[in-house]
């Protein structure tokens, strides 16, 4: 019998394991499959008694505990390989449980002649379920850096083309005060051309910051949102946008995948936004939510300590609220609160709507 039918006769085939293609991986996994194979060949996947008779033979006891041995063996194996082609990213432990609970079976199938997997074998199974899990996490976190770096590209797509839209319009505004003065200075009006000057210059300035804005990327509205419904009364997003209209992004982060809108505590014009958002990430790095995606910039502080942050570092901000509005969470609270259960009638239950005492 070859070395490769002997191990497939216990259930020990070569399959794809996703580990394999990692670059990381790919290594680990062949040396920890060179160490189970080898356990396999020299009997050390299974442990049985000593000695056992059938029949009042102890040829045919060892026949015996070999057959069971290679029964059990080959249906530990089949489940060890079910449990790595159905691990997904988060279900490590799920898919690990399931080949413990292979192995406890078949030590009580096996109780009669004392048969077990081996502990060192049913580790390095485990250790190979792991290797798989640990490349698909690595998969699906790189998806979604993928997915936010998509984002944060439309983003900045947008901003430059909302930043292009109103360099153009007020290019054409210039261009119709600059028709008009020249029209009132040829006809001699001095009291409208001086008028019509005064608006030009504030086009100008406009032009001048719009042109400012587009070149200077670090130049943008930085941001810091909370949602109480949501996420609680300790979690904040602290972020930048160099969108015209900031508040549109953050209407467009309160959309129907959230259940409130978000409230704003603090929105404020930076020429170095990128700088100051770095700070505070930096400041709270330790209370963020997510440590594994950095694009997802929630934190487990309030907004009052955000608004410590800023002052520490001396960062102008004019305008800043601490305490959160959520007047949608807060009215849908109060709108549950008056709901009671009225009396069930014909096996189904309704509500009512009471009016709260001023004691309430």
């Amino acid at each position: 019998m070859t070395a490769a039918v002997e191990l497939q006769a216990v259930g020990l085939f070569d399959f794809e394991n996703p580990a394999a293609s990692s670059t990381e991986l790919a290594s680990k996994l062949e040396a920890l499959r060179y160490r189970i194979k080898n356990a396999v060949r020299d009997k050390r996947a299974v442990t049985t008694a000593p000695r056992f008779t059938f029949n009042n033979s102890e040829a045919q006891g060892r026949k015996f505990m070999t057959d069971m041995a290679k029964v059990l063996l080959r249906a530990y194996n089949a489940e060890a390989e079910n449990a790595i082609k159905a691990t997904r990213a988060g279900n490590l432990h799920v898919a690990q449980t399931r080949l413990s609970k292979a192995a406890e079976q078949i030590a009580k199938s096996g109780t009669m002649i004392d048969l077990r997997i081996e502990p060192s074998y049913h580790q390095m199974r485990l250790e190979e379920i792991a290797l798989a899990n640990e490349h698909l996490q690595t998969v699906q976190a790189e998806k979604e850096r993928e997915r936010e770096r998509r984002a944060e590209l439309r983003e900045q797509q947008r901003a430059a083309a909302e930043l292009q839209a109103e360099h153009d319009r007020l290019e054409k505004e210039r261009q119709h005060y600059l028709s008009t003065l020249a029209a009132l200075q040829a006809n001699g009006d001095a009291e409208g051309a001086a008028r019509v000057q005064a608006r030009l210059a504030d086009v100008d300035r406009a032009i001048t910051d719009v042109d400012y804005r587009a070149a200077n990327v670090r130049a943008g509205y930085v941001y810091v949102i909370s949602n109480v419904g949501a996420f609680g009364e300790r979690m904040v997003k602290i972020g930048m946008t160099r969108r015209l209209k900031p508040m549109d992004r953050v209407i467009e982060l309160g959309d129907a995948s959230v259940p409130f809108r978000f409230d704003v505590h603090a929105l404020f014009f930076a020429d170095d936004a990128v700088g100051v958002e770095t700070m505070l990430h930096q400041t709270f790095a330790n209370q963020r939510v997510n440590k594994v995606n950095l694009r997802r910039e929630f934190f487990y502080v309030t907004p009052a300590e955000v608004l410590d942050a800023l002052k520490s570092h001396a960062v102008e901000v004019v305008e800043y609220t601490v305490k959160p509005a959520a007047e949608e969470f807060r009215t849908s609270e109060l709108a549950a609160d008056t709901l009671t259960p009225a009396p069930p009638r014909g096996g189904s239950m309704s509500y009512v709507g009471s009016v709260a005492s001023a004691e309430d």
